[in-house]
């Protein structure tokens, strides 16, 4: 198929904000009432908070200002001293890290293979001694969640996941953010629900999300408006005025958009995963280009798709792909070799200490390529990045260049 003439697909755009959405913002901009806390009872943070547990199947919610600060909230929730060991995969976003070095404790590295999912093995040498487990559900790749939950069950270790890319995944039909102690939601421009900026934290623990409602700044007696459960009201009567308290609460303009997309949530995951499965099966034809099986447990609710590059020897030929594939129009991220990119963990200075030099995740990063795919796309979209991708890998690797 010729690309000649057909406009490339924009895939940078979101979804449009429901209708249903502008009601209640004109409400709140004539009001003024921004604030999650002026109202009563049922703010629009408050509404979400429901909304969101009743979708996930838990106890407990908290609407936070982003997915890093759910990730902060989480790490000192639990209790954990300052200088605990946090365990992470190497394959994951810089706020990661960063939400770890803010919470004054030391981010411990694990391999990942070139299915973009931590190494088991790697991770059960490295779990002695450390105090929590941040998994990273990277792009939306589900590790093996029976054997990371085992190792760190039979530790007594507890598990935070990062599920800014999971929602709507499932671990054998269990929805990925409700396996650990706690699951971290992204409502970030970029993921299946777009506010702009905005995260959440899942929960069944009371006194965890009791913690977590007191440092998001609910000072005072305003952690009231989080509901009549009787666990929760004990664990705020335990935690009142004994905590440090920050900023990181979601206002009332961002529930509102954010709330109406959640019915899309079903619709959006099956139209991801198909978009997704039909581009990774054209790019499967390619024997220069290779989209990693998804392990038997999960169903993805993918909105980008990841491959690794096959056969490409040097960086140059690998760069010189990523140049042929933009000069087609479809833009690719070669997690490696972008400049200070910050899902490279050796970009991650910040960390103390030396960073390990992980040569497994290294090897995958600099051949694993990411393009987005938002599940808005019809076929002819993905006909075209698929096409254009297949073109760019042909002319580096193939006849052509030959």
């Amino acid at each position: 198929m010729s690309l000649d003439h057909i406009p490339a697909p924009n895939v940078y755009d979101a979804e449009p904000i429901p209708a249903a959405a502008r009601a209640e913002i004109d409400r709140l901009l004539l009001s003024g009432d921004l604030f999650r806390y002026t109202a009563p009872s049922d703010a629009p943070v408050a509404l979400l908070e429901r909304e969101f547990a009743a979708l996930m199947g838990t106890k407990y919610a908290l609407a936070v200002s982003s997915c890093s600060a759910a990730l902060f909230l989480s790490l000192e929730a639990l209790g954990l001293p300052k200088g605990a060991k946090v365990m992470i995969p190497a394959f994951t976003f810089a706020a990661v890290p960063s939400s770890i070095v803010h919470a004054g404790m030391q981010p411990v590295l694990c391999e990942v293979g070139d299915n973009y999912r931590i190494d088991v093995a790697d991770f059960r040498a490295r779990l002695p001694g450390v105090d929590a487990v941040i998994i990273s559900h990277m792009r939306g790749h589900t590790s093996d969640m029976d054997a990371i939950m085992e190792a760190c069950d039979a530790a007594g270790v507890p598990v935070i996941e990062d599920a800014a890319h999971s929602l709507g995944t499932t671990w054998h039909g269990r929805k990925i953010g409700t396996i650990g102690k706690v699951g971290c939601f992204s409502f970030q421009s970029y993921k299946l629900v777009n506010a702009g900026e905005g995260g959440i934290l899942v929960t069944d623990d009371a006194d965890l999300v009791a913690r977590a409602v007191i440092m998001s700044g609910a000072y005072e007696h305003n952690w009231k408006k989080h509901g009549e459960d009787a666990d929760l009201a004990g664990a705020f009567g335990r935690w009142q005025n004994k905590l440090p308290l920050y900023n990181l609460r979601m206002q009332n303009l961002s529930a509102a958009v954010i709330r109406p997309q959640l019915p899309e949530v079903a619709r959006r995951v099956h139209d991801g995963r198909a978009n997704h499965d039909y581009v990774a099966g054209l790019l499967n034809a390619s024997p220069w280009l290779a989209v990693p099986d998804a392990l038997a447990a999960e169903d993805r609710a993918p909105d980008s798709i990841q491959f690794n590059l096959v056969g490409f020897e040097s960086d140059a030929k690998a760069r010189a792909f990523a140049d042929a594939a933009a000069a087609r129009g479809v833009k690719v991220q070669i997690f490696g070799l972008s400049t200070d990119n910050a899902r490279a963990f050796w970009n991650w200075q910040f960390i103390p200490g030396d960073l390990p030099e992980l040569t497994q995740t290294r090897a995958m990063l600099m051949r694993a390529c990411d393009v987005r795919l938002p599940a808005r796309l019809q076929k002819p979209d993905l006909d075209f990045i698929a096409q254009a991708l297949m073109d760019a890998a042909e002319e580096i690797k193939g006849a052509r260049a030959a």
